[in-house]
């Protein structure tokens, strides 16, 4: 389960960085890479959502 969670947790950071490219810079990211509004772009979407639901595992992992 670890892997899952690393897989997770990177893909968690990137939906994070287009969140901070579209809260700064109004310009995002997936959209321009995979096109708006895309079967891809919706893949991607619903992949980082389906992560951000993995990782809050994490917030009742002990961390020693």
């Amino acid at each position: 389960m670890k892997t899952i969670q690393k897989i997770a947790l990177v893909l968690t950071i990137i939906g994070a960085l287009n969140w901070g490219l579209m809260g700064f810079f109004e310009f995002n990211l997936v959209a321009s890479l995979f096109g708006a509004d895309t079967v891809i772009t919706r893949i991607v979407y619903s992949l980082v959502g389906i992560c951000g639901i993995i990782n809050v595992g994490l917030l009742f992992e002990d961390i020693d």
